[in-house]
Parts: structure tokens; sequence; C-alpha cells
């Protein structure tokens, strides 16, 4: 008897979809106020989701969706981080 095990879904805040936690992306504000690329999923702090897509980065960059869901400053660096690691894996 097979046992289905249930698929944690998170909502992409770019574009309101939701998805496996495997095809998104997480962005994480620290307690200290520090913004990271979480690859892990793992790492303590207020996190949002984003889609393994350029369009939906593309749209968080131009509405500032990251900043607002995260009250933080978003630096144009962590949106670059985001698009170099979706070609990576597009790559792999």
């Amino acid at each position: 008897m097979a046992i289905n095990k249930k698929v944690p879904l998170r909502k992409c805040v770019a574009t309101g979809e939701m998805l496996s936690k495997k095809e998104m992306i997480r962005v994480v504000r620290s307690k200290e106020g520090e913004v990271s690329v979480d690859v892990s999923g793992k790492k303590p702090g207020r996190g949002a989701y984003v889609s393994k897509t350029e369009k939906a980065i593309e749209i968080a960059r131009k509405k500032n969706v990251l900043g607002h869901q995260l009250d933080v400053k978003i630096p144009e660096e962590i949106y670059d981080e985001l698009i170099l690691l979706i070609r990576r894996e597009s790559i792999i």
C-alpha cells in the first residue's frame, strides 16, 4: 500500500503561484536586518519565497515585493544572486 507524502507548498510573492518548496528560492531577513538568499531553506529569520524563474525575479525587483514582505530595503546584489542561481541551476 502506497503512502502519499504531503508536499509542502509555498506562495510566490511575485507571481502569487502556489508551488512546492523545491521550485522556490527563499530570501531571508535576519534579526539584525541583513538580507540573504537561503538556498537550504533553513536559515533563521523572516523569509519570503520567489519562483525559480527570471520573470518572477524581475517582477519582484520592479514592484519591490521582497522589500515590502521583509520590511527592509533589498540590495540589487540579492536580485543578481537570485538570477545567477537560477541560471546556474538551468545549466546543470
